[in-house]
């Protein structure tokens, strides 16, 4: 049986919505029901207003107006969302990145290596058998 799992992506780039989707299809012991939203206000409003059971956040390193996850993920945890955030980029070099921690961030992965393997892999770290208690 596969556990089912709901997952926001925060990404204002609605091209990787549709990567992310079409790799997450292809994850076969989770049932992902991928949400999406373009920035970190429709996040807080999808968190607070739409009932769903988050189990993960996956947020983009960079929105705007925001400078990077230092400031997106706070607000999110601030807003009461106490499930795994990962941070996802196309470079996690710099060295901010080390410091996640501190920031409230789970993970933090490079999107080159997002694939089903990989996607599969956090769910197992991050959500296991405790699906649907992100809220």
């Amino acid at each position: 049986m596969t556990a089912k799992v709901h997952i926001l992506l925060v990404d204002d780039d609605p091209t990787e919505n549709i990567i992310l989707g079409a790799l997450m299809r292809k994850v076969a012991s989770y049932a992902i029901t991928l949400h999406y939203v373009e920035t970190v206000d429709d996040a807080l409003g999808f968190i607070r207003a739409s009932g769903v059971p988050l189990d993960m956040i996956l947020m983009d390193n960079r929105l705007q107006p925001q400078a990077d996850f230092r400031e997106t993920v706070p607000e999110l945890r601030r807003a009461g969302y106490i499930g795994p955030i990962g941070v996802i980029s196309s470079s996690i070099s710099d060295a901010y990145f080390q410091k996640i921690d501190d920031y409230g961030v789970d993970f933090r992965i490079d999107k080159a290596e997002l694939d089903p393997t990989a996607i599969e892999f956090i769910l197992r770290e991050c959500v296991g058998r405790d699906v649907g208690a992100g809220i």
